[in-house]
């Protein structure tokens, strides 16, 4: 790999190789649509980051 080449990733959503530059809007998505899929899945609680549920906050 040349240094002219920028680095790729794996969009997490469909795997596709997406550059990871200015150019690619939605990294590390490949498009607006992988990255509203993966948004919806935290949306419906199908994404979950492991450990202790958080206390919910007291009023003041």
């Amino acid at each position: 790999m040349s240094s002219d080449t920028p680095p790729t990733v794996a969009c997490p959503q469909c795997g596709e190789r997406v550059p990871w530059t200015t150019d690619s809007p939605y990294r590390p998505f490949c498009s607006r649509r992988c990255r509203m899929i993966d948004l919806g899945d935290w949306l419906d609680e199908r994404h979950q980051i492991p450990g202790d549920p958080a206390s919910p906050e007291e009023d003041d």
